[in-house]
């Protein structure tokens, strides 16, 4: 019961402070972007818990259950992102957007950005599908709630919660959950190790490949799996509208840098911690309460938290795990709704529908696109066979529909209009054409693990071939993105120029 009572307990904690949040919010600038006043302190704490989500929680955990540290593989695709973004980061925030999609009509035209706005609604809804998903997972744990249930009413709060105050309530709360799931891992991890007998009991029960490099993989699967998140990241929406909201430029680039770091060390701890407990439970006759089957691997997280006593951890380790996985789940869940919300409020709603809309009905808008979005995810969870799986699918979806156009935005001056819009068009196209058949045939045509190769590849050849074969773009549609002449006012300028045409 106890464990409950820490749910709800966070839960309701969480939630008050969105509603007082709420009374902050004046206009579009505090619920999109925070008043672009977030401190560098925050902007860590908010770009580590928008990456640290259900992915690494439900479906990194398992894959680290069951093939070892290759798994990491998928978490170093996210590091290595991070690591290139840091060389972007004050550039991003220099042109002070709202969205990604307003960067892309901003350097090619009106059909990128709405291209852009169907990828981002596609994919971050099926992300915010599988945070449901973990909510449900949680709450069967703790309180025998049906699983069904927990989805709908993890659904019906992380609503709530991102419709009172958007960005502002965001930012403010996961400096908390940052904080919770970084002590909560760096604790469980040695204690476990200890408890369950170290060395020799690794050395008993695990296959010696799963502390390898590739362990009984190839690199073509290493790739396979370290692709999607390195691809996602780069083209990653939150993060770059948490870049909007930053005080400034150096505030951007300094929490890359916390951030890369905080990612590295919380990742790899929940990969152990994964691998570690699941050699355990798994290990035990299949009669046990407390057996988890291979089947199950995805919540082997949080089956330590609630028979963390099985795994010689304290009860508070074990109250501090499920408090940092709603926190997880949350946080994640909320950033990625708040993203297509915004998409669809600036992008479609404000661009093309309501220019002129007041600011209230901007925020209205959106909140009610909260709404319609939420359902959307709960209706996309039912498409797919595992977390995993929705994981993938929605890291190629951005990875290959949108990276390659905004990482040529920021890094080759030749890329064309037509180029972006081109690769933009293949990349989505691919990917929702594998992922319908694979729903369709009884076994998958592609696996999730390799989709993330034909549709990037297709997506980067289609955008290098069409740019160089068509007339280059005139030097204003490029120049801001290379120099410190890209201000605010001029980007409002622009943008205004494009809004007529």
């Amino acid at each position: 019961m106890i464990f409950l009572w820490i749910v709800l307990g966070y839960l309701a904690l969480l939630m008050g402070i969105s509603v007082y949040k709420s009374f902050a919010v004046k206009g579009q600038d505090d619920f999109m972007v925070a008043g672009r006043s977030v401190p560098t302190y925050k902007l860590v704490g908010t770009l580590l818990c928008t990456w640290i989500g259900s992915g690494s929680l439900l479906a990194g955990a398992g894959l680290a259950a069951r093939i070892g540290l290759p798994a990491l593989w998928m978490a170093a695709g996210a590091w290595t992102g991070i690591v290139i973004v840091f060389f972007l980061a004050a550039r991003v925030r220099r042109i002070a957007q709202y969205t990604v999609p307003d960067i892309l009509e901003l350097r090619y035209n009106k059909w990128a950005r709405i291209l852009g706005t169907f990828v981002i609604v596609i994919a971050y809804t099926t992300i915010v599908g599988y945070q449901f998903r973990g909510g449900g997972f949680v709450l069967n744990l703790v309180a025998g709630v049906p699983e069904w249930q927990g989805v709908i009413i993890t659904a019906m709060f992380i609503i709530l919660f991102t419709a009172f105050a958007g960005m502002i309530s965001i930012v403010s709360v996961d400096i908390i959950n940052g904080a919770i799931i970084t002590l909560a891992v760096i604790i469980a991890v040695p204690l476990i190790y200890t408890n369950i007998g170290g060395a020799e009991h690794l050395s008993a029960n695990l296959d010696p490949g799963m502390l390898t490099v590739f362990g009984d993989s190839n690199f073509l699967l290493a790739m396979g799996i370290f692709l999607p998140p390195f691809l996602l990241l780069l083209g990653e929406s939150n993060m770059y509208q948490k870049f909007f909201s930053a005080t400034n430029e150096k505030a951007a680039k300094s929490a890359v840098i916390w951030w890369v770091l905080g990612t590295i060390v919380v990742e790899t701890a929940i990969a152990s911690l994964a691998i570690l407990a699941f050699s355990h439970f798994n290990n035990l006759p299949s009669g046990s309460d407390f057996f988890l089957s291979i089947e199950n691997s995805e919540q082997v997280i949080l089956h330590t938290a609630r028979y963390s006593t099985e795994v010689g951890l304290p009860l508070i380790a074990g109250l501090l795990l499920i408090a940092a996985a709603v926190a997880i789940i949350t946080s994640t869940g909320n950033s990625f709704l708040m993203a297509p919300s915004t998409n669809l409020t600036r992008d479609i709603y404000q661009r093309f529908i309501r220019p002129d809309a007041a600011q209230k009905q901007i925020v209205m808008f959106q909140r009610s696109a909260l709404a319609v979005l939420g359902i959307f995810a709960y209706l996309l969870l039912t498409q797919f066979r595992t977390i995993l799986d929705m994981a993938f699918t929605a890291y190629t979806m951005v990875g290959a529909g949108l990276t390659p156009v905004l990482l040529a935005a920021f890094l080759w001056k030749r890329v064309t209009t037509a180029g972006g819009v081109a690769s933009i068009a293949t990349g989505m196209g691919v990917t929702i054409l594998i992922t319908v058949i694979n729903s369709i045939l009884p076994e998958p045509f592609i696996s999730t693990s390799y989709i993330v190769i034909p549709a990037a590849g297709a997506s980067v050849s289609v955008l290098i071939i069409v740019s160089l074969l068509s007339r280059p773009d005139p030097d204003h549609k490029w120049e801001k993105f290379y120099t410190k002449k890209a201000s605010l006012a001029d980007a409002i300028q622009e943008q205004k120029q494009v809004n007529t045409r």
